[in-house]
Formats: structure tokens, C-alpha cells, sequence
């Protein structure tokens, strides 16, 4: 009972909205769907594709974070590792990467992960950011790949499908609880 429809968005900070408008929008050509605030609050969203978005609050207090590779392990408290955008091709990849590297931000090699491609980087916030595409032809969607040596089957962490019976079965909210309360921006819409 799958109700997805991908990631809605993912919410990050930035003390420099201009310049994270001009780098999402402009430089990426992600269009800007959403965007509301007011002294104090502001947060705009980013269409990625079909629905799945990026936002930005603009925090004037934050501060950039400083570059750190993907993947590469840290120490204490961290939550957060890169978000990677899928691009429709290897030719869209390598027009990204010229893109990137035409303004100056960094930019990694072409990786050959098997399966997908991708390229990394950084936004001028510090948000590490990887583009990737499928390798034609194969879809892990279609066909899972499990190579993890350090699990065994018989942890049940190998398994593709969900394992039903492995948390209590929800209780459904009765109507006269599903109270719909107003949050920030819903003064934009009827």
C-alpha cells in the first residue's frame, strides 16, 4: 500500500536568498513555484520535476556550511548528507557539469556508479548536491541490487518489498479528530 508520490520537498537555510535564486533558478533552471514571506520569514520552493521540489528559508543568522564530500563519514551530531537531483541523461549530465564549471563552482568528474552516473558539487550555500542518470538499460526499480556482506538474509534488512507485522497496525483518526489547522503561508490561497 504504496501512497507515495515522490519527495514533496526538501527545506534548507540560507542567510543569501538572492544569490540561492540566482544559483537554483537561474544557473540550474529549476522554476521557482512558490515564494512567500514577509519580515523576518521567508521560504521559497524550487520545482525539481513532477511534483518533487527544493525550498529555502532565509535565516539571516545561518552560516554557510563548510564543504565536506559526499559520503565522507564525520563525528558527532549530523543528519544531513547531499541531495542528489536525476537529470534525463548522460548528455544532460555533462551539460550540467559544463554549467556548473562555466560558473564557478566546483565540480567532480564524471562517476561511474554501475547503475547511474553522477556528478558532484556545492551550492553557494554549501549544500552538497550530486546529478545523476540512469545507466540505459538497467532500473533498479525494476531489478533490486543487494550487496551488503555485513547483513544476512535472515535480518530481513535485504528484503525489497516492505514487511507487514513488523510495527502495530494503525488506528484510523475518527473524523471528529482530523482537525486542519492554518500554517504559514495559507493566507496565499482560498
Amino acid at each position: 500500500m504504496n501512497h507515495y508520490t515522490g519527495i514533496h520537498h526538501a527545506a534548507f537555510a540560507t542567510n543569501d536568498l538572492t544569490m540561492t535564486v540566482r544559483y537554483w533558478r537561474d544557473l540550474l533552471g529549476l522554476r521557482l513555484v512558490y515564494a512567500y514571506g514577509r519580515p523576518g520569514y521567508r521560504q521559497y520552493f524550487f520545482e525539481i520535476h513532477g511534483g518533487s521540489r527544493v525550498s529555502f528559508f532565509e535565516w539571516p543568522d545561518v552560516e554557510k556550511v563548510t564543504y565536506k564530500r559526499h559520503g565522507e563519514p564525520v563525528k558527532g551530531p549530523f543528519v544531513f548528507d547531499h541531495i542528489s537531483i536525476g537529470v534525463d541523461g548522460e548528455e544532460a549530465l555533462w551539460e550540467m557539469m559544463a554549467r556548473l564549471d562555466g560558473a564557478g563552482f566546483p565540480v567532480s568528474d564524471v562517476i561511474d556508479h554501475g547503475v547511474f552516473y553522477s556528478i558532484y558539487s556545492f551550492d553557494p550555500n554549501g549544500i552538497p548536491v550530486e546529478f545523476s542518470c540512469h545507466v540505459p538499460g538497467y532500473d533498479l526499480n525494476d531489478h533490486p541490487v543487494f550487496q551488503d556482506t555485513v547483513l544476512s538474509d535472515e535480518d530481513g534488512l535485504t528484503l525489497s518489498d516492505p514487511r507487514p507485522g513488523q510495527w502495530p497496525d494503525p488506528i484510523p483518526i475518527p473524523l471528529e479528530e482530523r482537525i486542519i489547522v492554518p500554517g504559514e503561508g495559507k493566507e496565499f490561497f482560498p
